[in-house]
């Protein structure tokens, strides 16, 4: 099952997450994907706000007991919401409520903006990092190039004005949106 939380806050993170969503929609059926609502966040391990703590987004197969970190434990870790988040092949679980995400995303991507500080840009790329299995791209809100990383990796950035595409086959035309 696929599965896609669009996370966005202006005009542009709209148009560029909803053409995102458009292709994923045209590429597999309907009932294969699931909708989480935008008032989902994403949940990981430590606090960004303490120094020298360690964070990193949660291993679903390494919970023990699921119903336990559903009822529970989820509600009280930390979170973070990005403009795109895509599961495909990569499991996870959501709290009693749906607000609550935890797993490691096959795909997010994160819009940045004059808003964005440097500080959020570094703790969510490490954050996203924490995980190999996470793809994690960055588009800035002036620009067509994206820079993409697997896990701690950076790999080949990509441009608005070309077909993007993921590691795993995803592919997204979004050419005219390309500045």
């Amino acid at each position: 099952m696929n599965n896609y939380m669009p996370m966005s806050t202006s005009r542009r993170h709209n148009k560029i997450i909803n053409e995102f969503i458009a292709k994923i929609y045209a590429s597999i059926e309907r009932k294969q994907i699931d909708v989480l609502t935008s008032d989902c966040a994403l949940v990981h391990w430590g606090a960004k706000n303490k120094t020298h703590q360690k964070y990193s987004l949660v291993d679903v197969s390494a919970i023990e007991d699921i119903g336990e970190f559903v009822s529970e434990t989820i509600n009280d870790l930390e979170y973070v919401q990005p403009d795109f988040l895509f599961f495909k092949e990569n499991p996870f679980l959501c709290n009693e409520r749906e607000t609550l995400t935890a797993g490691c995303p096959d795909l997010i991507i994160e819009v940045w903006s004059g808003s964005n500080t440097k500080e959020e840009r570094e703790f969510k790329q490490s954050l996203y990092s924490s995980s190999d299995v996470v793809e994690h791209w960055y588009i800035e809100q002036k620009s067509n190039e994206i820079a993409c990383f697997l896990g701690g990796v950076k790999i080949e950035g990509q441009s608005l004005s070309k077909i993007l595409k993921t590691q795993k086959g995803i592919e997204f035309d979004l050419r005219y949106l390309a500045i």
